[in-house]
């Protein structure tokens, strides 16, 4: 196993994001856009960015009261910021020509988002292994595990088909509170729902989209009221294993964002310090993956314990 920390500065080199405008929101100003889309900022702060020419329209800088007719591309071009702090360090447990297999630390996000763009572990694992190093699922922030990178774009095609096809058997460890039974099927729809800063996330949503999930009971701590819990996720929503372990009454230990119902914990009185699917505290570890070599056609598994004992003594 070989382990990689990559020193980086505390400012990274900016970022471009680019919009298409759809149809649906043709007759809203630019202004309107931004503000509307991405709640992470104030008006007055977008209409700053605009003004000091951060915002292009089809390549050319634009005013905040530019109506949008559908079709055009805007773009944000973020100068370099700051980013929030975050463990930059990886295991590798298996490499070869086609596949990488790797142990994400919680706290590490897997793909740019939230303030994160060098500090993630797309950035890391392509310092290290090149371009070409794409992964093929993603674990939250505050989830910690196996991840999977393809190498190539054959590895790429024929892995994706088998996630696309539930051939890939992931299987996490999770802390819960509660008294849960000790087998339990979890098949609580997922969809999105409204969010004061972001504007929705996934959670329990009877329009949902089916998802599923097995639990088994592996340990329990009666004094704490507490279990440590085997999931096998047979399908991949976004944050399935927190939605669907609160929306079943027995939420994650430390979850800040999902509550009673599978739903988010928003306070109305105070929408600013809202929690986000991006922070930590929870005990969520992706033990294994399991999956068809794809070039050798043989079966694999990955695996790695916890960083984490239970009943755990502090935060994930």
């Amino acid at each position: 196993m070989s382990v990689y920390s990559v020193p980086l500065g505390s400012m990274n080199r900016g970022w471009e994001y680019y919009d298409t405008v759809r149809g649906d929101v043709a007759g809203q100003t630019v202004l309107d856009y931004y503000t509307r889309r991405y709640r992470h900022s104030s008006r007055e702060q977008w209409l700053r960015r605009i003004e000091d020419g951060y915002v292009t329209l089809d390549g050319s800088t634009v005013s905040a009261d530019q109506v949008l007719r559908g079709g055009e591309t805007l773009c944000y071009h973020r100068p370099p910021w700051e980013e929030p702090s975050a463990p930059l360090t990886y295991d590798v447990l298996h490499a070869d020509d086609h596949i990488l297999v790797v142990n994400k630390p919680s706290g590490l996000p897997v793909l740019p988002g939230g303030g994160f763009l060098a500090h993630t572990l797309l950035h890391l694992v392509r310092r290290d292994y090149g371009d070409g190093a794409s992964p093929l699922h993603r674990l939250g922030r505050g989830t910690s595990g196996v991840v999977l990178f393809s190498r190539t774009v054959e590895s790429a095609k024929r892995l994706s088909a088998l996630f696309r096809n539930r051939r890939v058997e992931k299987t996490y460890l999770a802390v819960v509170s509660g008294d849960m039974p000790d087998t339990l099927e979890i098949t609580t729809p997922i969809g999105r729902v409204s969010h004061p800063l972001l504007g929705d996330v996934f959670a329990a949503h009877p329009g949902g989209k089916p998802s599923r999930s097995r639990c088994r009971v592996l340990e329990r701590d009666a004094r704490r009221n507490l279990a440590l819990v085997e999931v096998v996720i047979e399908t991949g929503r976004p944050h399935q294993i927190r939605i669907h372990l609160s929306a079943a009454g027995f939420p994650l230990l430390g979850d800040p964002l999902y509550g009673p119902g599978g739903l988010p914990r928003v306070d109305a009185s105070s929408t600013e310090t809202a929690s986000l699917p991006g922070d930590c505290g929870y005990f969520l570890h992706a033990l294994r993956l399991s999956f068809i070599h794809p070039v050798a056609r043989t079966a694999v598994s990955f695996a790695c314990p916890p960083p984490w004992s239970f009943p755990p003594t502090g935060p994930a």
